[in-house]
Formats: C-alpha cells, sequence, structure tokens
C-alpha cells in the first residue's frame, strides 16, 4: 500500500524534497503540497511536466490553512514539513495538530535530501533570514576568484512564477532577470553575483541545475535561503554558516537553523559593529555548545551611504529587505541603523500611510518596526510598494535593499542607497580558512 503524503512547504524545500525522493518513488502518493510565507504561491499545481510519470495530472498546491481538512480528505499517514524559518515551538505545534489527527510527521534529513556534485563545494548557510549570507557569499565569490578560479553560484529556490519555465534558470547579464520575470527577492539575489562577474543558477529541478552549473565550475558554491540546509554535498566541500547576535539565541532555538551550527565548519559571528557584547557572547557560548569543533570568524556588516547629506537633520522614510522583516522577525535592518548612524531627525513611521498589501503585511507580522518591508513578488505589491512610499509624509527615502528599488518603481522623494560588506575582525579569515582547505585538498 501506498503511504499517502502531504509535503509543507513555501515553494522551494517542498519542491526539492518531492523532486530527489518522492518523484519516482511508488512506495508513496503525494496528494499535495501546502503553502505559507510566501503571498500567491497555493491555489495552483506542482505541473505534471516537473512532477515525472506517477503524476500526469500534477499536484495541487493548498494553502497551509487547509491542513487539517486535507489530511482528513484524502487521509493522508504522513506530513513532511518542508521549509525554514520557524522556531521550535512552530515546528511541534504542527507535528502535534498532524500527530493528534491520526498522521505521522516527519523531518527530512541530509542522506535524504541532498544531490553529490562531482565539483568542490562551499555551502554559505544561515541560523536565521537577514543574518548576513549575501555579503559573507560574495567575501567566498571574491577569495576563489583571487586564485583564478571559475565560481558558479547555485541559489537557493524562489520559483514563485511558471515552474515549467523555472525549471533550470542561468544568470550571467542583468537583461537576464528581465527574461526571468524576476520578483525584487529575486533580483536581490542574483544582481549582486551578476555584478561580480559570477554565474548563478536557480530554478525548481536542482539535479538538473548542479548537471549544468559542474559543465562551467571549478568550484561551486550553494548560496542558501532562509536558514535553511544546503541541497548538495560533495567529497570536497566547507560548510559556512553565518549567526547573528542581533538575534541572541535563535541559532539553537530555530528550524532548521539549528542544525546548519551542528554540521559548520566555520561559523561567522556578523554584527559585531552593531550589536551589544553580551549579545555576542551569548552566541559565542550557543556556538561552541553546539559545535566546539567549528572556525569561528568574527565579522562586521559597514554600511555605506551614497547622499549621507540627504539623512542627517531630516524625517526620513527607511525601506527595508522584506524577508529579513516578515518571517525573519526583524524589527528592523542595515537602513534604520545608517538613518540613525547619520543622525536623522525622525524615522517617519509609514502605517498610516500603507495601502493594500503592504498594509496587510504589517498585520500579518506586527513585529516590524517603523519602516517599510521591501515586498516584491508581485505587480499589485510592487503597485501598493509604490503607492505607500509616495504618500508618505518624509523628507527623504533611505534604501536598504541589495538593489536600487528606483530602477523598478517610481520614488518621487529624494533617496539615498545603503549597501553593506562584510568585513572579517583578526583571524583567521575566510580566504585563509578557503586557502588551507584548498592545500589540504
Amino acid at each position: 500500500m501506498k503511504r499517502k503524503v502531504i509535503i509543507m512547504g513555501a515553494a522551494g524545500r517542498d519542491f526539492h524534497n518531492f523532486n530527489v525522493f518522492f518523484r519516482d518513488n511508488e512506495n508513496y502518493e503525494v496528494v499535495a503540497f501546502t503553502a505559507t510565507q510566501i503571498p500567491g504561491i497555493d491555489d495552483r499545481k506542482y505541473p505534471a511536466e516537473l512532477a515525472g510519470k506517477l503524476y500526469p495530472n500534477g499536484i495541487e498546491i493548498k494553502a497551509e490553512e487547509d491542513l487539517e481538512e486535507i489530511i482528513k480528505e484524502y487521509n493522508v499517514d504522513l506530513v513532511i514539513l518542508a521549509y525554514s524559518d520557524l522556531h521550535h515551538v512552530e515546528v511541534m505545534n504542527r507535528a502535534s495538530l498532524v500527530n493528534a489527527i491520526g498522521a505521522d510527521f516527519m523531518l527530512m534529513g541530509v542522506d535524504s535530501t541532498t544531490i553529490k556534485t562531482t565539483k568542490p563545494l562551499v555551502t554559505v548557510c544561515a541560523t536565521r533570514t537577514g543574518t548576513g549570507k549575501s555579503q559573507t557569499t560574495r567575501a567566498v565569490v571574491r577569495a576563489l576568484k583571487a586564485r583564478g578560479l571559475n565560481v558558479v553560484a547555485i541559489r537557493h529556490p524562489m520559483p514563485y512564477g511558471d515552474l515549467v519555465k523555472q525549471k533550470v534558470q542561468r544568470f550571467a547579464e542583468i537583461e537576464d532577470l528581465k527574461k526571468h520575470n524576476c520578483t525584487i527577492e529575486e533580483m536581490e539575489e542574483y544582481e549582486p553575483h551578476i555584478a561580480m562577474g559570477s554565474i548563478v543558477y536557480s530554478g525548481v529541478d536542482y539535479e538538473a541545475i548542479v548537471r549544468e552549473a559542474e559543465k562551467e565550475a571549478d568550484v561551486i558554491i550553494w548560496d542558501g535561503g532562509n536558514n535553511d540546509i544546503p541541497f548538495f554535498r560533495s567529497d570536497e566541500m566547507v560548510r559556512i554558516v553565518v549567526v547573528d547576535p542581533h538575534r541572541p539565541g535563535d541559532e539553537v532555538t530555530y528550524f532548521p537553523g539549528e542544525s546548519n551550527v551542528h554540521m559548520a565548519d566555520v561559523v561567522v559571528i556578523n554584527k559585531i559593529d552593531s550589536a551589544d557584547l553580551i549579545d555576542i557572547n551569548e552566541v559565542r557560548e550557543n556556538v561552541r555548545a553546539t559545535n566546539p569543533d567549528a572556525i569561528v570568524v568574527d565579522a562586521a556588516s559597514p554600511l555605506f551611504v551614497d547622499k549621507p547629506e540627504l539623512i542627517s537633520g531630516k524625517r526620513v522614510l527607511v525601506v527595508e529587505d522584506g524577508p529579513t522583516l516578515t518571517h525573519g522577525n526583524m524589527a528592523f535592518g542595515a537602513g534604520t541603523i545608517a538613518a540613525e548612524k547619520h543622525g536623522a531627525a525622525e524615522l517617519v513611521d509609514p502605517r498610516p500611510w500603507a495601502v493594500g498589501e503592504i498594509h496587510d503585511t504589517f498585520e500579518t507580522y506586527d513585529t516590524i518596526g517603523p519602516v517599510v518591508p521591501a515586498m516584491g513578488y508581485g505587480e499589485q505589491q510592487l503597485k501598493d510598494l509604490e503607492e505607500t512610499i509616495r504618500k508618505t509624509e518624509c523628507d527623504a527615502v533611505v534604501i536598504a535593499t541589495p538593489i536600487d528599488l528606483r530602477r523598478i518603481i517610481k520614488i518621487d522623494q529624494p533617496a539615498c542607497q545603503v549597501g553593506y560588506e562584510l568585513q572579517e575582525i583578526g583571524v583567521p579569515t575566510l580566504a585563509e580558512i578557503l586557502e588551507d582547505f584548498a592545500v589540504k585538498k
């Protein structure tokens, strides 16, 4: 008898787990995916073209809020949790509900869900969304390129559009972002790689993706998403994990970020330039207790503002990276720190002017501070973001997203851009660690 399965996800890890474990597995029947975290990704199908011969009609994707009735409707035997950035209590809340209904609850491990690559591999993961993976990845890419290596990055999936068209995506030019109809969230992750002269792959089918990447790579970088664990493994690999002292304790209380700490070869304690010493020490102690063999790198993320004169003494509206504020649960980000550093007279709270889906985001995520989350998963969100910024009464806008929003939406007020890069403090640096690894291998 086939076991009937539901995979709980957010249009990423869920599809990956299906592809590598369930797609051609005759012992299971996946009756549905459920979706959460990202707006507008339910009420569609995982297409037959990707689902394989066992699923000629594709697989329904339903809202997670309907989980209980789906389990009962299909008499489900097993529920797989396959998305990230959940507090351990939230994981067990879901497990308790599933078990109470009668089904088994499962978290899938590394052996069942990783694909082996033939190339040396460096993975960059984290314990929460918004720890600073992107600038860490850029530091790794620079170090490897300095050794004359061809570096290809593979980014954690963000397939929110046509899944068939997004099976394998390759980004080498800025024009490729438009070609693939990228959202703001996708552009924020892909564009920095392109700007560095690197190639980045993403999509849905990561077996097909890695085989394409291997054709042009000396080294593959896994550029992780949220606090998820890697999709790949290799006989030659370095696992780097970034932790955030602005959220001390999360490195051992969030799923699956704690697993990343356990697996790490290198742990980067980021943002020590803006965190409290007591919080830095708490994170350091938790890392040592969890993984005493990991190499610890201290790092800062210094901020750069192109027009600081627009901030000093002014009433400013700060636009922060969206996922950092939403499922990352941060009240603020780099833009707020930059505004305070450069002497803003006031951070204008945008809530009185928020419209549409931006207003709804504030309602859903009540931990967000007096800033605008740069939500751009769809056309309507972009329109609502533009309108919210336009209506907010402020002297200037501080843009702290990894890309310049002014290329995507119209901003009438004077605006400045915040940038940030990883800066290692002391030794060893990531370049030294990677050099030592290369010599040993």
